[in-house]
């Protein structure tokens, strides 16, 4: 298979100087509830078990199930109405649910603590955030931010504070509402998507008393978000992305008039960012054989060649930073981000076609730690693949067919 990269040189840009931004505004609010259903008793409670106990969650048409990391078993099934989208919290322990209420929270039932690993039966949480239209979910330096495309309102809590309870929460307004994305800088600083209705245009960046720092709306369709090495944070496009780092937007454009990055993938080994690549505007369901690496020290754009398509859900990294991407033809292909080849494919699955319709169940990765996860909604399969190995470790059957897909460490 050949694969081909090209470089694209950023483009200039104008930042706009920094003003108060009408209507956004910085409170706080919230506090701590009692305990919540499904949260941990004390640790003599539950059984102590050798290691961490990775838990898989899947979600399928009217619910939600909660599987062992190594047998597959079925150890929590929860009905739930309506298309669930499921994201871990980034405490190794809880998944935020976004249901047609509001974020939910998940309890899958194992936890650390210090160098003891616990685990209990997963339970549906009481945590709940309510809004309308619950949207991206983003887990940085120990916080967890939740965006209401329904509301434009921004909810930050520290992850780790919700095995007390409903947790404290400060609270961010967009200046409006609209499908957006946020994420807080470890030094507090807040960045986060500008839109509405009829358009999103570009990024906020707000420090951590709430003015407004800097802002660039030279982006179209803004969507999506992934941090890489050293808190850069890329902003997908029409036309490229936007990477914030250091104080700066810097702007990337794409090698094409129109070339959308609309989900990307990081990781805090890699100062490149995995993003998908799609060029024909008027297409009902583009289905690219392109993915992007955006490199936020050098602000180049990268293209691979796949000789396959994938879709939104097919982008995840390894845990030394690889790229992988889960082909159309079955196979996960890893990629060095930095040469911007394709070091292996992994066969795991048979060969899949991405559904129209976005909400359909397809072949989906999710990485936890060194195991790549993938589900095969045609055989109702799931399988662990070791990445470095390049090899399928364990396979099991689902009694339901899965749809969306993640997992927690323990």
């Amino acid at each position: 298979m050949h694969h081909r990269t090209s470089l694209v040189r950023p483009s200039p840009i104008r930042l706009l100087s920094a003003l108060a931004v009408t209507g956004l505004l910085l409170t706080g609010c919230g506090g701590t509830a009692g305990p919540a259903a499904g949260t941990s008793p004390s640790a003599s409670a539950a059984a102590t078990v050798p290691e961490a106990a990775p838990r898989i969650v899947t979600t399928y048409d009217g619910g939600i199930q909660v599987l062992d990391g190594a047998s597959f078993k079925v150890l929590g099934d929860y009905p739930l109405a309506g298309f669930n989208r499921v994201n871990p919290a980034g405490d190794g322990r809880h998944v935020i649910i976004s249901t047609t209420e509001g974020f939910k929270v998940l309890d899958t039932g194992v936890w650390t603590d210090g160098s003891t690993h616990h685990a209990q039966d997963p339970a549906m949480t009481d945590i709940v955030f309510p809004t309308s239209k619950p949207g991206h979910v983003v887990r940085h330096d120990g916080k967890t931010i939740l965006f209401s495309d329904g509301t434009g309102e921004i909810s930050i809590f520290n992850s780790a504070d919700l095995a007390k309870g409903q947790p404290e929460v400060q609270t961010h307004k967009a200046e409006e509402a609209h499908h957006g994305v946020a994420v807080e800088l470890a030094n507090g600083e807040l960045v986060l998507t500008l839109g509405n209705e009829d358009s999103r245009p570009g990024i906020v960046v707000l420090d951590k008393d709430g003015k407004e720092i800097a802002r660039n709306e030279d982006c179209p369709g803004v969507h999506g978000e992934a941090t890489a090495e050293g808190e850069a944070v890329v902003i997908g496009c029409q036309t490229g992305v936007l990477i914030y780092s250091g104080g700066t937007i810097t702007k990337v454009a794409s090698p094409t008039e129109y070339g959308r990055i609309g989900n990307q993938a990081g990781s805090d080994e890699s100062a490149v960012t995995l993003g998908d690549y799609k060029k024909d505007k008027d297409a009902e369901l583009e289905r690219p054989e392109q993915i992007s690496l955006i490199n936020t020290k050098t602000k180049e754009l990268a293209l691979v060649d796949l000789g396959t398509s994938y879709s939104f859900r097919s982008l995840a990294r390894g845990p030394h930073g690889e790229a992988l991407v889960l082909g159309t033809d079955g196979s996960l292909h890893v990629i060095d981000p930095d040469t911007a080849k394709v070091t292996s494919s992994i066969p795991v699955v048979g060969a899949w076609e991405e559904p129209l319709q976005w909400q359909q169940p397809r072949p989906t990765v999710f990485v936890n730690d060194h195991t790549a996860f993938v589900t095969d909604p045609a055989t109702n399969t799931i399988h662990a693949v070791d990445i470095e190995a390049g090899t399928v470790t364990g396979s099991g059957t689902l009694d339901q067919t899965p749809n969306e897909l993640t997992a927690v460490t323990g």
